[in-house]
């Protein structure tokens, strides 16, 4: 197949698409459509940047113009769960391009925002709730949204909404929903928890796969700079200050360090924002688009934005500090090189980030070039003790890069629903 006239969709979103600039679909999107179209459960994996959101939405969309009548007050036809506020109001900016001369509504419910105004916005009823998974609970816990009437159901990014603790939610969410239904599962790796997900969530489902978890994209040129930690914002704002004019994706591993190195920046004349988790939703959303618009060309981040940013023109994703996770390194570079374009992703890494340096080679089945300087040995960081921890981390100026057995705490969207503790007696736990 090498067109969407020949996936079998509706006239009027064959002209949507065309309108919108979408003539030939991904390879996710060529095999996910057909299949989801034919009512199946699907398991996608792709890696982040090849098309996922239009490859579950599309078939969604035809079959929700397929119904007749309004949804009902304080109901949902479809429930799309995304880890994050940003990826939240992604996917629904995306999916609105392509229903707006249509009857199909579409609303968002996320975390940070007024839940007055969600509750208002759900008691006239929607076709599509794109909503993260705590807010979600929030507003059933509300009666403000009753989930029965769920006849499709789609699990974004769900590795990741297993790294942030989410799958509690998703065991209450779940019993609520409607039947028989249609389940969607994507994500960018396939850890074992997440084949137990697929097991739970999903009835023989048909698996589509277009590039092996962990795989960068093919037109992301790599490398690593080993740097001492101390010398990291030099070695930024050396790189920084050979292109000026192109938009570069900073991450860090710390809200604290994002903010103090965005400052730093500033302060020297560089034209930087951040976003992170104690940044609110309007600010982070303004800083998003002036990002977008060119207004700002540096953006810092930490990885709640790894996921949840989908901007063609990021020429740089500049890893100042690697994350503890070696499938976030690959989410975090997959903010550039997109929609066909080239782009860079540089790591600076110091002897403290050496072993997650590894890890990350080790998942991606390569080994990165070196552009700068010569591999360090590896230096241990003792664990704290318990009355030493504090929780979130400092990393002044974004440093503490290297302190695996200190993992700060996910950067996520929003409030995000706590693990129960367990006792250490080993109570029953009925």
């Amino acid at each position: 197949m090498f067109d969407f006239d020949m996936l079998g969709l509706k006239p009027s979103l064959s002209k949507a698409l065309k309108e919108n600039g979408f003539t030939e679909p991904t390879p996710i999107q060529n095999q996910a459509i057909p299949l989801a179209l034919d009512g199946h459960d699907i398991l996608g994996l792709a890696q982040t940047g090849t098309g996922k959101t239009l490859a579950f939405g599309l078939p969604l969309i035809e079959h929700l113009l397929g119904l007749h009548g309004k949804p009902e007050p304080k109901t949902a036809r479809a429930l799309i769960l995304a880890p994050t506020r940003e990826l939240v109001n992604q996917i629904a900016d995306n999916l609105k391009l392509f229903t707006r001369n249509t009857p199909v509504k579409i609303a968002t419910v996320v975390g940070g925002q007024s839940i007055n105004r969600q509750i208002n916005t759900l008691a006239k009823g929607t076709d599509i709730l794109v909503a993260t998974p705590g807010r979600l609970i929030d507003l059933m816990d509300r009666k403000a949204i009753h989930l029965d009437t769920v006849q499709h159901l789609v699990l974004d990014e769900a590795d990741q909404m297993l790294d942030l603790g989410f799958i509690h939610a998703l065991r209450r969410i779940a019993p609520e929903l409607g039947t028989p239904r249609q389940t969607m599962l994507f994500s960018a790796t396939m850890p074992k928890q997440m084949e137990e997900l697929s097991r739970a969530y999903l009835t023989d489902p048909k698996r589509v796969q277009v590039s092996p978890p962990g795989k960068a994209a093919d037109k992301i040129t790599q490398s690593v700079r080993f740097v001492e930690k101390a010398d990291k914002g030099d070695a930024l704002r050396e790189i920084l200050s050979q292109d000026p004019e192109a938009l570069v994706l900073v991450f860090g591993r710390t809200k604290h360090g994002c903010e103090k190195l965005m400052k730093g920046l500033v302060k020297d004349g560089f034209n930087a924002a951040s976003i992170h988790g104690n940044k609110s939703q309007g600010q982070r959303d303004r800083a998003i688009k002036a990002f977008r618009d060119g207004e700002v060309k540096i953006l810092v981040a930490t990885d709640v934005a790894a996921r949840g940013i989908d901007i063609p023109g990021v020429a740089y994703v500049i890893n100042y500090e690697l994350p503890d996770t070696p499938d976030n390194y690959v989410h975090r570079i997959g903010r550039t090189a997109r929609a066909g374009r080239e782009g860079e992703a540089i790591a600076l890494v110091s002897a403290e980030e050496v072993d997650l340096l590894k890890d990350v080679e080790k998942v991606m089945k390569i080994s990165i070039p070196v552009a700068f300087g010569e591999r360090p040995e590896p230096v241990r960081v003792e664990k704290p003790s318990r009355g030493s921890r504090r929780r979130g981390g400092g990393g002044g100026g974004g440093g503490g890069g290297g302190q695996r057995n200190r993992a700060p705490k996910p950067a996520s969207a929003e409030a995000k629903p706590r693990r129960p503790r367990r006792n250490r007696r080993r109570k029953s736990a009925a």
